[in-house]
C-alpha cells in the first residue's frame, strides 16, 4: 500500500489521533493486513509514537500485522456448531486449503481462523467466508464452497 493511499486515508478523519482505530481499520480493509511501513505513516501523520499505533493495532483481534489471504474463513466453534459437527467442518477446510488455524496459505489465497461464536447457533455447523454464512454445512460441502473464492 503506497503511502498516498494512506494520507488519503488519514485525511478523511481530519488527522484526528482519536480516529486511530477508524484508521487502522480502512488500511486493513485496504491493504488486508497492516504491515509496519503503514503503522509508521500512521505514527508520523497522527504525531503519535510508533509504539502506540503498534499497542493498538496488535491488541485487537480486528487487526493483523502479518499478511493475511484475499479470502478469509472463520469456522465456528461455539457450543451449537461443535455438537453439530463443526470440527469435522474445521478438519475438511484444513484438508483443502493446507493450512491451520491462524496460517495463511502460500499463494495469500485463504486464510483460516476459529472464531467462539459467529452469533448464527440454529444454522450450525457455520463457516464464513469473507462475512458470508455458510449454514448447515457438511464436510462433503467444504470444497464446492470454496471454489467459489477462486
Amino acid at each position: 500500500m503506497d503511502n498516498d493511499k494512506i494520507g488519503q486515508i488519514i485525511d478523511k478523519y481530519q488527522g484526528e489521533a482519536s480516529s486511530l482505530i477508524q484508521i487502522l481499520l480502512d488500511i486493513q480493509h485496504e491493504n488486508h493486513w497492516l504491515p509496519r511501513s503503514a503503522l509508521e505513516v500512521v505514527s508520523k501523520k497522527l504525531n503519535l509514537p510508533l509504539s502506540k499505533v503498534q499497542q493498538t493495532a496488535t491488541f485487537y483481534k480486528a487487526f493483523s500485522v502479518v499478511p493475511i489471504g484475499r479470502h478469509e474463513i472463520h469456522v465456528c466453534k461455539g457450543t451449537a456448531c461443535h455438537v453439530n459437527g463443526a470440527q469435522d467442518l474445521l478438519e475438511e477446510v484444513e484438508e483443502v486449503t493446507g493450512i491451520k488455524p491462524g496460517e495463511t496459505d502460500p499463494d495469500a489465497k485463504f486464510s483460516l481462523k476459529t472464531v467462539n461464536c459467529l452469533g448464527r447457533c440454529g444454522l450450525g455447523p457455520v463457516i464464513e467466508i469473507d462475512g458470508k454464512t455458510h449454514a448447515r454445512m457438511s464436510p462433503a460441502e467444504i470444497s464446492d464452497a470454496l471454489k467459489k473464492y477462486e
